[in-house]
């Protein structure tokens, strides 16, 4: 009996591969991924300034349109999910719904996303708040690098040990989301009705549509809506655990769906919350970090310190899951042997379990991509814009190819799944993510992200024709497509997606 395959793993050999990473998470570990991932703290804490500095309080009623609009999205993935239960989950899905070419470039940004998006938050978010609970220069540019350097090293050293403490790092992170967040927020609330400080905003003031800049209503409504837009992403990173998923066709796609509603109903809470607490809008539009301000302001610096200890820690659980993420996505792809050097990178370590090279490798990207960011001098238009507008194209391509063929898919019976729903739900998740995508690529304060993506698929492409494209045509890479893990509908009950 200890010879039969485990329906994971019967899943798995039925694409291809043998099961090499070790299957130990369960579903709140793979749904602390996403919920960690989309980070409703990291997200607020980075981008609330933004918004109000735009659209002043109003902003924060744009946080809904990101929620729906990204729900759509994620019911998409959700469905995707069950399909094709893969680690590197968006490369393979690209890759076996259209073709090898095409799951490359899907894969290539997304190994993009990770490089910036780690630094991005590491040097934005982490690094000046933990400077500022020890009482350092969080104005100093050369500390902060420091300190946002450490944090991703320790952050991959985690992974390096075991995914099992990654998870449990991680657990602890839902919570302390909530508490970094949510509570704060409803503390600053409860201490608002009491009148606990004569500077609270009346209920009204949460319409005020007061920005700094003087731009056009229209134009600062987009900019403001980018709150929600810049925080509701990655959610799909608990399919890139897939392979390290107990019961993954049924898990995944609950974490998926539980993280992205979950994020926007505490999200908008907290924003509620926050906003209704600010002492003085003139003072937090103004304000490095608004949020802090307001804190101070109701619970005095003590108090405020141990709140952002809590923050941090989510940051730096987020940076630890991203690198989980980002080293499943090298693995397979160099399981498939697509990348330079896949030889080295697909390696997986004998008493861990864990891909080590793939880890370090993107270790060296992530450090690369934050010292080309600190050297820019705008850090935020540079990684933060373009970690907001890389996973909006990937969702774009991934939600296209599987609307093509979605039709020739067999449903998983008892998995999730959106029956006639699917076809409505994806045209109207294209229009809006296209809408997003044309939101964070044309105004100019976000340029920079865009000379970032056009230069990695610039490299993307040289790879292709210089040595990828050989490699396809003999046959030496790619994966194999005659092994679709998808049973025809003939040999599993159950009814076709439409």
């Amino acid at each position: 009996m200890s010879n039969i395959p485990k329906p994971d793993e019967s899943t798995l050999e039925g694409f291809g591969y043998r099961q090499e990473l070790r299957r130990v998470l369960r579903t709140f570990a793979v749904f602390a991924v996403s919920f960690s991932i989309v980070s409703i703290t990291t997200g607020i804490f980075l981008n609330y300034g933004f918004g109000i500095t735009h659209l002043g309080p109003a902003s924060i009623w744009l946080w809904p349109v990101a929620v729906v609009g990204q729900l759509l999205v994620a019911l998409v993935i959700a469905e995707l999910s069950t399909r094709m239960p893969l680690a590197g989950a968006n490369y393979q899905w690209g890759a076996r719904l259209v073709g090898p070419r095409y799951g490359w470039f899907i894969g290539a940004l997304g190994i993009l996303y990770a490089a910036v998006g780690l630094p991005a938050i590491m040097l934005e978010g982490l690094a000046p708040l933990f400077a500022s609970v020890l009482g350092w220069d969080a104005a100093n540019p050369r500390l902060t690098l420091f300190i946002a350097l450490a944090a991703l090293v320790i952050a991959y050293l985690i992974n390096l040990i075991s995914v099992q403490l990654a998870a449990r790092v991680n657990n602890i992170a839902v919570f302390t989301e909530i508490i970094g967040t949510v509570i704060l927020g409803v503390l600053l609330f409860v201490l608002w009705v009491a009148r606990y400080k004569p500077h609270g905003q009346p209920v009204h003031f949460l319409a005020n549509h007061q920005g700094m800049f003087h731009q056009p209503f229209w134009y600062a409504a987009i900019l403001a809506g980018l709150m929600g837009v810049f925080t509701l992403v990655g959610f799909e990173a608990a399919a890139d655990m897939s392979e390290e998923t107990v019961n993954a066709q049924r898990a995944i796609p609950k974490a998926i769906l539980w993280s992205v509603g979950l994020s926007g109903v505490l999200g908008m809470v907290a924003l509620i919350c926050f906003t209704l607490a600010v002492p003085d809008l003139h003072t937090v539009q103004n304000a490095p970090a608004p949020l802090v301000v307001i804190a101070e302001h109701w619970l005095g610096g003590g108090l405020t310190r141990i709140f952002l200890i809590l923050v941090v820690f989510s940051m730096f659980a987020l940076a630890i899951v991203a690198a989980t993420t980002n080293a499943r996505l090298i693995y397979a792809m160099s399981r498939d042997n697509m990348l330079p050097f896949s030889g080295m990178w697909r390696r997986i370590h004998i008493r861990t379990r864990t891909p080590v090279p793939a880890l370090l490798a993107g270790l060296a990207i992530g450090v690369l991509m934050m010292i080309y960011g600190y050297a820019q001098g705008n850090a935020f238009g540079t990684l933060v814009s373009a970690t907001a507008l890389i996973p909006y194209i990937i969702y774009l391509f991934t939600v296209i190819a599987y609307a093509v063929r979605r039709r020739t898919l067999t449903a998983i019976p008892g998995a999730f799944s959106l029956g006639r729903f699917g076809t409505p739900v994806m045209v109207i998740a294209l229009v809006w993510l296209a809408a997003v995508i044309l939101t964070l690529a044309l105004p100019s304060e976000f340029r920079s992200a865009d000379y970032i993506i056009v230069g990695w698929v610039v490299l993307a492409a040289v790879w292709y024709f210089a040595a990828l494209r050989k490699r396809l045509r003999e046959g030496v890479a790619a994966i194999d497509l005659s092994r679709s893990g998808q049973p025809s509908a003939a040999d599993l009950p159950g009814t076709p997606a439409e």
